[in-house]
């Protein structure tokens, strides 16, 4: 059976449905958006990429949206703003200690999404499926 666009975009849409589905019961508890769960998860997972720019640039989102959940994050206590020593237009984010049981929990939520998706693949059919799946994207990459 060929895949088609419809399938692939089926696809796209059903997992993101899923994986937003998973954070409900903590955007309801905590009234951020999934925007600023993003951003969080981000400087959770990538500490060495601590600024808006790169969160913009590797999550794909806008200034402007990375910008606001970053301001709704350090209001909140969530998040500090550092400016950079040598360059002062630069600023790093981090979580705060206020921010870091939520962070992980944010991670263990994405770990357990991730599991549910793949507990139907025997071990190989799981390292075969990822390794394709990078190989996707990578190639989805060079595309763009």
């Amino acid at each position: 059976m060929p895949i088609t666009p419809t399938r692939l975009l089926q696809l796209f849409q059903r997992l993101r449905k899923y994986y937003y589905h998973q954070f409900d019961p903590l955007l309801e508890r905590t009234s951020l958006s999934m925007r600023e769960i993003h951003v969080l998860l981000f400087l959770a997972n990538n500490p060495q990429c601590d600024t808006a720019r790169d969160i913009a640039a590797l999550r794909e989102l806008s200034k402007s949206q990375v910008s606001q959940a970053v301001d709704l994050l350090a209001a909140e206590g969530l998040l500090l703003r550092t400016p950079d020593r040598e360059d002062r237009r630069i600023v790093h984010l981090s979580i705060t200690p206020r921010g870091e049981p939520l962070a992980r929990e944010c991670q263990r939520l994405q770990v357990q999404c991730g599991r549910r998706l793949l507990e139907g693949l025997s071990p190989e059919e799981r390292t075969q499926f990822l390794g394709l799946m990078e190989t996707v994207l990578e190639h989805g990459a060079h595309l763009m």
